[in-house]
């Protein structure tokens, strides 16, 4: 099972430790992409960030962080994407990423495995 539970996504948070999510298919200014959240420890809470990036077509292609992005210029440091908030509880960093991006509370995952849901969207589209 890929997704974690609610308390084991809190209790991965509160060890500091990231969580990310796949969103699925973006269009930003005519170009196709795909679009991800991130939860991630910074300093004394955590940053939020949304990562718009190109969409490779490619199932075997699952680190998402490596994506050429869809905005270089528009991705705050440090880390890709875009921080769209801090907070300093790990569950108002979840609730905050439901919020803003709509990310389903049902699909988290650990850092590095939303490109298992990419390879899925990829074959679903390709099949």
């Amino acid at each position: 099972m890929r997704y974690l539970s609610r308390s084991f996504l809190l209790g991965a948070l509160h060890r500091k430790k990231e969580a990310e999510q796949f969103l699925g298919p973006v269009v930003i200014a005519g170009v196709e992409g795909i679009r991800w959240v991130s939860i991630w420890p910074w300093q004394e809470g955590y940053n939020v960030s949304i990562h718009d990036v190109q969409d490779l077509d490619d199932e075997n292609r699952r680190d998402l962080s490596v994506f050429p992005s869809l905005d270089p210029e528009g991705e705050d440091d440090p880390g890709p994407g875009r921080v769209i908030g801090h907070v300093e509880d790990p569950a108002e960093a979840l609730e905050l990423a439901e919020r803003a991006t709509r990310a389903s509370p049902d699909r988290w995952v650990n850092h590095g495995v939303a490109g298992e849901d990419y390879a899925d969207f990829v074959r679903a589209r390709n099949s």
